[in-house]
C-alpha cells in the first residue's frame, strides 16, 4: 500500500437529522417499484446449505487501510495499493463520503465454487457505504477485468440456458422460461454477484459510462443496481446505521408519467401508486426510496442514473444504459398529471463526465440513417466494402488525408489455394427441413451445434463445423450462421490514439457473430518469401487463445472441461492482407479485446486451413472501437504494424 493513501477517522451518517418535509396528503398505500418490463417477475430462489466459514487473513496495524479496501474489493487487489477510501467526518455535512466496515468473509478471491446441487449460502447485502477513489492504473484495469469476466460468465450462463431451453421445448414443447433469470439464480447461488459486502456511492470501478445491459439482473450481479424491478436501489432505514435509507442508484425508463428527462437535467418522479397498468391512481408518500432519495440529496450524496429505453433487435425488447453519476439538488410534492400527489427530485449531472451513453446511442441511430447529414465532413466513401457486404461499410476519416483502405480490393470473405477444396471428406447432412442435434454436422461437432437459434455461439472451441455446400439443408439453417455474412453496420475510421480502427453503429450483444478476418491463405514457403519481399503478414497461430474464455463455466461448475474436440493440428499457415484486406484487417490490439477468434469450416474439409471468425466476447456499444488480442503487436503503436 502506497504512502499516500490514507484513511482518516470516521463516523457514520449519524448526523444532526433535519426535518422531514411536511406532507398534507397521507394515504394509507404501498410504494410500488418502477414497472417491470420484461416477460414476467423473477422466479422465487432456492436457498442452498450453509457453507462451511472461512478464516480470514491477518494484516499488520499499519495496513488497516489494506484490510479495509481488500474488504471492498479482492485480496489481489490489495496487492497492487495506492487506494484511498474517503470518509464522512461528523464536522462536514456536505462531504460525500461514506464509511467502509470490515467483513473478511465476503473476498471474492475466497469464493468456494461448487456445482449447483451444493452451492454455498446466497449473501444477503451489506447495508456499509463506501466510496472509493486514487486508484492506480493497475487496479483500474484489475477490476475492469473482474467486471468483464463476471459479465462473460453471466451471458455464457444465460446463451447456455437458452440453448438447452430451445432443446428441451422441440421434445417437450415446454414453454420458453427467463434464461436471464437461470443465469443470476446460479451465479447467486455460487456466490458470484459483486458487490455483496458493501453498496458502493459513485462510479463502480470498473463499469465506465456507456456500457450497455440487456437485462436488469445483470446489473444486479455487477452491482451496478442492486433492485431486479425498482426503479430507486437504496440502503433502508432498517439496515441503516442512523436509521435513514440512502439512495445509490436510479433507472430513467419512462416508467412514470410526471418524469422529465433533458439529458443532463432530470425530474425524477419518485415510486408509489400505481396499478398494474402503470397508471398513477393514489398519492405517493415520503417513504422508502423517496424518502432515500431526499436523504441523499440532504447529504449531498450522488446518485448512479441508469436510462432505460426500447431498443430493436434485442432479446427483451429494453437495453439500459449507464449515464454518469448526477447530484439531487431540489425535491418537491406537486399534482401529478393523473390529479394524485406525487413526489419530484431534481437531478443534474455532476460536470467534467464523458458523453452519456444514451447520447452516443441516438446520435449512432441518426448516422444509420442520415450519415451525409449528421456529419457532413469526413466520409471518405459510404461503403468501403463496394456492395460485397450485406451493409455497407462505412469510410471515414476527419483528421487528416490519408485515405489508404480504399487503395486495398476489399474480400468479404478469406481466399483459400485451390488444393484445400480437394482435400477432406466432401460429405454433408441430409437434412432438407432445418438441422436438429443428432444430424451428420451436429456429430461432427461433439454432437451438438455451436449456436443457438438467436445466432449466438454457445461457447468457444477449438473448431467449428457448419453446414457447407454438400448440405442439404438451406441457406436459413442455423448450423450456417457466419458463412452469411455481416449482420450489423460497421465503420472503419481514423484515430488519433491507435490509428485506424473499426467502430460499430448497431449494438453488438456478446456472443454474436461480427465478420470474418480475411486475406489471401498462404503456405509456410509462400509466407517466408513475402516476408522477404516486405510484405505484411498475418500468422493466426499467433492469436491469442481468447474462444476459452467464451463459455467458461469452471467459476459454477467444478466438473466443468473446457472444450478439446474437434482438435485441429497446429495452423501452419500465414494470410497475406497487403493488397486484399477486409473491414476485420483495421480491429485494434488490446490485451483486454471484446472480440475473439473462432475458428470454422464450412466450404472445405481440410482442417488444417480454418476461417478465422470473429465474434464478440461482451456487450459492444455503438460507436466503441472493437479489438482483438493479435498475440504480438507493434511495440510502438500497440496494433500490428500493416494496420498503421
Amino acid at each position: 500500500m502506497d504512502s499516500s493513501s490514507s484513511a482518516e477517522p470516521f463516523q457514520d451518517l449519524n448526523l444532526t437529522p433535519q426535518p422531514h418535509p411536511p406532507t398534507t396528503i397521507n394515504p394509507q398505500t404501498e410504494p410500488k417499484p418502477e414497472p417491470y418490463v420484461d416477460e414476467c417477475p423473477p422466479a422465487p430462489l432456492p436457498h442452498p446449505p450453509t457453507p462451511t466459514p472461512q478464516t480470514p487473513d491477518v494484516y499488520s496495524e499499519y495496513h488497516r487501510l489494506s484490510e479495509l479496501f481488500r474488504t471492498a474489493f479482492t485480496q489481489k487487489l490489495q496487492q497492487h495499493g495506492d487506494v484511498s477510501i474517503s470518509i464522512l467526518p461528523e464536522s462536514d455535512p456536505n462531504s460525500r463520503a461514506i464509511v467502509p466496515v470490515p467483513n473478511p468473509d465476503s473476498q471474492l478471491s475466497n469464493l468456494v465454487v461448487t456445482p449447483r446441487a451444493s452451492a454455498r449460502k446466497y449473501q444477503n447485502r451489506s447495508s456499509e457505504l463506501v466510496r472509493v477513489t486514487d486508484l492506480k492504473s493497475e487496479d483500474q484495469r484489475y477490476l475492469r477485468q473482474v467486471i468483464r469476466g463476471t459479465r462473460m460468465l453471466y451471458d455464457s450462463l444465460r446463451v447456455l440456458a437458452i440453448y438447452e431451453d430451445d432443446k428441451n421445448r422441440i421434445v417437450t414443447g415446454s414453454r420458453r422460461t427467463r434464461a436471464d433469470l437461470k443465469a443470476s439464480q446460479l451465479m447467486r447461488e455460487c456466490g458470484l454477484w459483486l458487490h455483496r459486502d458493501k453498496r458502493i456511492v459513485g462510479e463502480i470501478p470498473g463499469i465506465s459510462i456507456g456500457e450497455v445491459f440487456f437485462f436488469r439482473m445483470e446489473m444486479c450481479v455487477v452491482g451496478l443496481h442492486g433492485q431486479p424491478q425498482a426503479g430507486i436501489d437504496y440502503v433502508p432505514a432498517g439496515q441503516s446505521s442512523n436509521g435513514e435509507p440512502i439512495a445509490t442508484s436510479i433507472i430513467v425508463s419512462g416508467g412514470y408519467e410526471d418524469d422529465e428527462d433533458a439529458g443532463d437535467v432530470i425530474v425524477y418522479t419518485g415510486h408509489g401508486g400505481q396499478d398494474v397498468h402503470n397508471k398513477q391512481v393514489v398519492h405517493q408518500k415520503l417513504e422508502c426510496g423517496n424518502l432515500a432519495l431526499e436523504r441523499s440529496m440532504h447529504y449531498g450524496l450522488e446518485v448512479r442514473v441508469i436510462r432505460g429505453f426500447k431498443y430493436e433487435g434485442c432479446l427483451s425488447g429494453k437495453v439500459y444504459v449507464y449515464d454518469g453519476l448526477y447530484r439531487i439538488i431540489d425535491t418537491w410534492f406537486d399534482v401529478g398529471k393523473s390529479g394524485f400527489g406525487v413526489f419530484k427530485f431534481k437531478l443534474v449531472r455532476i460536470e467534467n463526465q464523458v458523453e452519456m451513453g444514451s447520447t452516443v446511442m441516438k446520435f449512432a441511430s441518426s448516422l444509420r440513417i442520415r450519415p451525409l447529414e449528421v456529419r457532413p465532413k469526413g466520409y471518405v466513401t459510404l461503403d468501403l466494402s463496394k456492395k460485397k457486404e450485406n451493409f455497407p461499410v462505412f469510410f471515414y476519416n476527419d483528421i487528416d488525408g490519408d485515405h489508404d483502405p480504399i487503395y486495398y480490393e476489399y474480400i468479404a470473405t478469406t481466399v483459400f489455394p485451390p488444393y484445400v477444396y480437394n482435400s477432406g471428406n466432401n460429405s454433408g447432412c441430409e437434412c432438407v427441413d432445418r438441422c436438429l442435434d443428432g444430424c451428420f454436422c451436429a456429430m461432427r461437432n461433439g454432437g451438438e451445434f455451436a449456436y443457438d437459434y438467436n445466432g449466438n455461439l454457445v461457447r468457444g472451441k477449438p473448431l467449428v463445423f457448419e453446414c457447407g455446400p454438400h448440405c442439404r439443408c438451406p441457406p436459413s439453417c442455423r448450423n450456417r450462421l457466419t458463412q452469411n455474412g455481416i449482420r450489423n453496420r460497421f465503420e472503419v475510421f481514423r484515430s488519433r490514439e491507435t490509428g485506424w480502427g473499426v467502430r460499430s453503429l448497431d449494438l453488438i450483444q456478446a456472443g454474436s457473430f461480427i465478420c470474418e478476418y480475411a486475406g489471401v491463405v498462404l503456405t509456410r514457403e509462400q509466407a517466408q518469401l513475402f516476408t522477404m519481399n516486405g510484405d505484411s503478414l498475418i500468422y493466426p497461430s499467433r492469436f491469442g487463445e481468447r474462444w476459452k474464455e467464451w463459455g467458461d463455466l469452471s467459476k459454477v461448475f467444478s466438473d466443468y472441461v473446457c472444450p478439446s474436440y474437434p482438435s485441429i493440428p497446429p495452423l501452419d499457415f500465414a494470410m497475406d492482407v497487403s493488397r486484399m484486406r477486409n473491414l476485420a484487417c483495421y480491429m485494434s490490439h488490446s490485451p483486454s479485446p471484446n472480440v475473439f477468434v473462432q475458428l470454422v469450416l464450412y466450404d472445405h474439409n481440410n482442417v488444417s486451413f480454418p476461417h478465422l471468425m470473429l465474434f464478440a466476447m461482451e456487450n459492444i456499444p455503438p460507436m466503441r472501437e472493437l479489438s482483438l488480442d493479435y498475440g504480438v503487436a507493434d511495440e510502438w503503436m500497440g496494433k500490428l504494424a500493416i494496420c498503421n
